[in-house]
């Protein structure tokens, strides 16, 4: 099965401005992408339809990484879900130009908290999505096998329009976790 993620210029703009905004404590900002998704016969058509911030009294301090969401910052981003029939992504920048990737940090995280998606939308995928400054890169759960792959193919709808492709991977080529991490 293949994905297909598809943004508009204006949504990731407005992405790109809260990410770029200071936190007393975290050393980044991220949040969530609402989605609409298709079924395709051959896997899932994603449309960006809103984004979500991680309110500031949401995130966690941690020495460790970047930006840690609490509990109530999942909490939030699984009610939207339960309300709206959307499928979920995270999403964050890493902070340089060029094609970003996934780190070990954010491939361990998001397969702690992607899967907890499936308890109030079952039937979507849902995913992580990692922005560089002019590029991005993005993981999506298959809801039937719930294994992570790459996007096929994600694309900046907008003047000026982009398309990224990637070679098909899974989450067990990028970092060595057991399979019940994923589950």
């Amino acid at each position: 099965m293949k994905a297909i993620f598809r943004i508009n210029r204006a949504l990731l703009d407005e992405i790109h401005s809260d990410l770029n905004r200071r936190h007393p404590f975290a050393v980044e900002r991220v949040g969530f992408i609402a989605c609409g998704a298709a079924a395709l016969p051959d896997g899932y058509l994603l449309l960006a339809q809103s984004y979500h911030p991680v309110a500031d009294e949401h995130y966690e301090e941690d020495l460790l990484v970047g930006a840690m969401m609490g509990s109530n910052a999942i909490r939030k981003s699984l009610q939207l879900a339960y309300q709206e029939p959307v499928s979920m992504f995270h999403v964050h920048r890493h902070e340089h130009r060029g094609k970003p990737h996934f780190s070990r940090v954010d491939v361990q995280e998001s397969a702690r908290f992607v899967p907890d998606f499936w308890k109030v939308r079952p039937n979507k995928p849902h995913g992580a999505i990692v922005l560089s400054h002019d590029s991005m890169s993005g993981a999506w759960w298959n809801p039937e096998s719930k294994k992570a792959q790459s996007f096929a193919e994600m694309a900046v709808i907008g003047r000026p329009t982009f398309t990224y492709r990637e070679e098909a991977w899974t989450l067990a080529d990028r970092v060595s976790l057991a399979p019940t991490a994923m589950m």
